[in-house]
Order: C-alpha cells, then structure tokens, then sequence
C-alpha cells in the first residue's frame, strides 16, 4: 500500500463488505412477505426475486425486458440469501486485503468494478437469465493474484500462486458440483482481472500512477452514483 493512502486495505475491505450487507438487509425488507425464511441453509434470509430485479439484478431478463444495464455494476452489490452473502464477503475479506497490498487500493478498486461487470456481461452474452452476487468481482481479484503469484517470483508470491490455485479449483469444483452457480460469471471476472493485472502491473513492478488513480475514482464515482440511485428508489418504494 502506498504510503500516502489514507485508507487502509482493512478498511477498504471493510467499507465494501458494509455496503454489501446494507443493499442485501435493504432486499430483504423489501421482499416483506416473499423473503424465505426457511431454514435450509442455502435459502436462509432468501429476499424475494422482484426485489433482486427492482435493486439492480443483471442476466438477460432484467436487461432484455427491463433496460437495465445498469445492473451490470449493481448486481455486484446483491446476494440470494445469507450463506451466499456470507461467503463472498469471507473471501472478499482475505483476498481484497491482499490485492490492495500488492497492487493498491486504487488497482483493487479497478479490478473489483471492471471484472465485476466483465462478469455480467458475459453473462448476458451466454443467456444466463438473472445473476446477482460479488463472485465475479472476487474472481477478478483472484485473476490477478495468479497474475501476481505466477510473474512475481520469491516465497510470497510462491505462497499466493500456490493460494490461488486452490481457490480456481475450488471454483471449478463448486460450479460442477451445485446448482445455479454462475459460471460464466467467474470465468469472465477471473480473465478480466488476469488481463487488467497484466496492463497495470503490481507495486513491485510499477507504483500506482495518476491515470490509475483517475480511473478508480470515476470507478468509484459510477459506482456510488447508481448504487445511490437503486438505494432512494429503495427507499421510496417502502415509505
């Protein structure tokens, strides 16, 4: 992390895992009645699918019938019920912390968007109906810790290449193995952050330039703006 960075790679982590947690309790109140409860543990805190789709999810259904590209960059920020949540923002918590460090808070905020809505477009290229989650933008994130781990060299980054392995096979295993697992989600985001690692380098290679931060602040800019906007539409729908 660059010295002169006011916010720490904990912290940034943190402030997305808080937004995340906002957007998924604001869907569940939202979902009132249709949210499900059930104590299955894969649809526990489930909320409904209108409010996914009213709150920004992507897939040709929402985009193809409603015109909401927007929802490339909001489905990022929803989850299909607690446990999805849950293991998403586990990872995000490890895996965000260690790009940060070794690419820059304001790389890692690139990657997180770009391969997030990489992710979801391909989605919608490969007809998959409706998708939300943070699984493409944290597949990002692991595309460019392999980047970093396969062309840095040295223990550490041994250590990271050897941890990223694990996590695509984990993937790889997890999309066979259960239902619904958006596949070319992941594979879209873990190109896409592969691919912008390549461009922009790491810290060991080249420090955080001016153009790298312009771009993640208007990442960021576009980002707040439309989950701003999805947030006062939220909110007027329960007032």
């Amino acid at each position: 992390m660059n010295k002169r960075d006011a916010i720490s790679p904990t912290l940034m982590v943190q402030i997305i895992i808080g937004i995340n947690a906002l957007f998924f309790v604001i869907s569940l109140i939202l979902s009132g009645k249709q949210a499900n409860f059930s104590i299955n543990p894969f649809h526990a805190l489930s909320p409904s699918l209108n409010a996914l789709i009213f709150m920004g999810a992507s897939g040709v259904t929402p985009i193809q019938q409603y015109h909401q590209w927007w929802s490339l960059i909001t489905a990022n920020w929803l989850h299909g019920s607690l446990i999805h949540i849950l293991f998403n923002m586990a990872a995000l918590f490890h895996i965000g912390r260690l790009i940060i460090m070794t690419y820059g808070i304001h790389r890692m905020v690139m990657i997180y968007t770009l391969s997030g809505v990489a992710g979801f477009y391909l989605s919608y290229v490969a007809h998959v109906p409706i998708t939300i989650g943070a699984s493409a933008s944290l597949c990002g994130l692991i595309g460019a810790a392999f980047y970093y781990g396969k062309t840095q060299g040295g223990p550490f980054a041994k250590m990271v290449l050897d941890t990223t392995r694990g996590w695509i096979l984990s993937l790889i295993i997890f999309g066979i193995a259960l239902p619904n697992i958006n596949n070319w989600g992941h594979g879209g985001g873990l190109a896409s952050g592969f691919l912008m690692a390549w461009l922009m380098g790491y810290i060991e290679k080249r420090d955080e330039t001016r153009l790298h931060k312009l771009l993640a602040w208007l990442c960021g800019a576009v980002t707040l703006i439309t989950l701003g906007w999805v947030l006062l539409s939220a909110l007027r729908a329960l007032i």
